[in-house]
């Protein structure tokens, strides 16, 4: 049965029916909802969760393991489930005792984490010069924990580790024991937005643009219909090769809008000031950017925008990705295809998601073109592993390339 329908005669089985003011903390639940109230109630008193991005996914089918650690949720809170704990004796027994104790200690906090374990090979080809060929290995360690701070808000930290196994210059080391704090922001819900606040990942133009951290606030608010903005310091944007230093503040909105089942219409407008001036946009950098995704069964998305720029030249571009499948943690042997098409204008790659060396040669202030081919694979539960390779070559001079193969194991629990 439908997640939605269960919640319902779980609120009923447990004496938590609805409450007008409930607060309700999932952005795919809209307030006119049937299940609203139940759903708030129950997520008020700590008994169901949501997904990392906030949200509920009532539409998702759920399995009696799953509706069982929900009455064992509500059991180690005594609430009286004696007809429900019968019907799910046998779940509740594979369960244990142990789980409704741990329950009640960690409510308040959450901890995962991430072990990534990742192989890059650059080549940078250039007129006139003899071409660059660079590798690293590296150990990424991070740890996420999410505290609560009451029912509409949580606090969340990244702890983040990076051990440098083998550098550019051919040289082994030991790694860093710094451990850095990557991010460190409240999220939760302001009247009916969902807001952002402090050290947190900002995602531009489907990460073509930039998948990296902000310090700021932005929100969104909405759901067929979702718009949003954002305030603050992109703090990885790489401007002429530089990281951090070039650039300012950072502002923009965006609006995510489902037209129909298959079709959403996607587009935004996004401003960096920087701190010095450059030829071709002067001291700031505009980025105006319109385009669609559309789904072909569950299987398939297309997504493609058109972007333009304030460069004196070279300011109009295009991408286009494809993800087909995509494997995940949660199930083993799942497996996953993608490929983007880049066509960027100059200015517009603040810095994209995934780890080609684009930032190499101007391909910035040029703006660049090429592709990128992706595979994943699930080889056990959590665990993943990734191979894609980069070739791209900047719109000014087709002589300077770039080309990546990185390849990563992914462990996360």
């Amino acid at each position: 049965m439908k997640k939605w329908l269960l919640t319902a005669v779980a609120a009923a089985g447990l004496g938590m029916m609805s409450s007008a003011y409930a607060a309700n903390p999932f952005s795919d639940v809209p307030a006119g909802h049937w299940a609203y109230d139940s759903i708030a109630k129950l997520a008020a008193a700590g008994v169901i969760d949501g997904y990392g991005d906030t949200t509920f996914k009532g539409d998702r089918l759920m399995t009696r393991y799953e509706m069982a650690q929900i009455v064992a949720k509500a059991m180690a809170k005594g609430a009286n489930v004696d007809k429900l704990a019968a019907e799910f004796a046998d779940e509740l027994d594979a369960l244990g005792v142990r789980v409704a104790a741990l329950e009640k200690k960690a409510d308040n906090v959450k901890i995962v984490g991430q072990i990534r374990y990742s192989y890059k090979q650059n080549k940078r080809e250039a007129p006139n010069k003899k071409d660059v060929k660079d590798s690293e290995a590296a150990l990424r360690t991070r740890i996420l924990f999410t505290g609560k701070v009451n029912n509409n808000w949580d606090y969340i930290v990244r702890l983040q580790n990076i051990q440098l196994l083998h550098g550019n210059d051919g040289a082994d080391y030991v790694g860093e024991d710094d451990v850095k704090l990557n991010r460190a922001y409240l999220l939760g819900r302001l009247g009916g937005a969902h807001v952002e606040a402090g050290r947190t990942n900002l995602f531009l133009a489907n990460g073509k643009m930039y998948d990296d951290s902000l310090d700021g606030v932005l929100f969104s608010y909405g759901d067929k219909y979702k718009f949003g903005g954002y305030y603050g310091k992109l703090t990885e944007s790489y401007i002429n090769n530089e990281a951090s230093t070039d650039s300012d503040k950072g502002w923009g909105a965006n609006v995510d809008a489902t037209l129909c089942r298959n079709v959403n219409l996607i587009g935004g407008y996004d401003h960096l000031s920087l701190t010095d001036d450059y030829p071709a946009f002067g001291d700031k950098v505009n980025v105006g950017h319109a385009g669609l995704k559309l789904r072909f069964g569950k299987d398939v998305l297309l997504t493609s925008e058109w972007m333009h720029t304030n460069a004196d030249d070279n300011e109009n571009g295009a991408y286009a990705s494809l993800d087909l499948y995509g494997a995940s943690y949660k199930k083993p042997g799942s497996f996953g295809f993608g490929a983007v098409y880049y066509d960027l204008p100059a200015g517009a790659a603040f810095k994209p998601s995934k780890t080609a060396d684009w930032k190499g040669q101007g391909l910035w202030k040029d703006g660049f073109k090429g592709y990128n081919v992706s595979a994943s694979y699930t080889f056990a539960k959590n665990m993943m592993a990734t191979v894609s390779y980069w070739d791209l070559e900047s719109r000014v001079n087709s002589s300077r390339k770039n080309k990546t193969m990185w390849s990563e194991v992914q462990l996360r629990f």
